[in-house]
């Protein structure tokens, strides 16, 4: 299974930074426009549409104010039997916050794109939020 870790600093506290991130039906507005173009909510999970066309069926597995964390996995994929991802958020000094993106996933092949994509939809985040 390939399991892919990326983390970005960004100048936002981390109060501002896991709004964005807890509003899950927002991504497309709060966190990764243009990166993500849609994100419409079903019971329990939401559709996102990637600005490449893609669109994944992401149920939302948990929702942590306390950890600052979220937990998501992309069911339904004809490209991927196992996807389970979280993003969390730390506190890095006065008015700073790391992101934390893993990712685990199955096939390993599809490895390579699905690490372009959260190194792309990461470099959105940081601009974003950094606003």
């Amino acid at each position: 299974m390939a399991s892919i870790r990326k983390e970005v600093e960004v100048n936002a506290g981390p109060e501002k930074v896991w709004a964005a991130v807890r509003d899950v039906g927002a991504v497309h507005e709060r966190l990764a426009p243009g990166f993500v173009v849609d994100t419409k909510m079903e019971e329990g999970a939401r559709v996102v549409t990637f600005a490449n066309g893609m669109t994944a069926r992401e149920l939302i597995v948990d929702l942590d104010d306390a950890a600052r964390r979220l937990v998501w996995a992309v069911v339904g994929s004809p490209q991927l039997t196992h996807h389970n991802a979280s993003l969390q958020i730390f506190a890095e000094g006065e008015g700073r916050s790391r992101i934390v993106w893993i990712a685990d996933l199955l096939p390993d092949e599809v490895a390579g794109y699905i690490q372009t994509m959260i190194e792309q939809g990461m470099g959105v985040m940081k601009r974003t939020l950094e606003k």
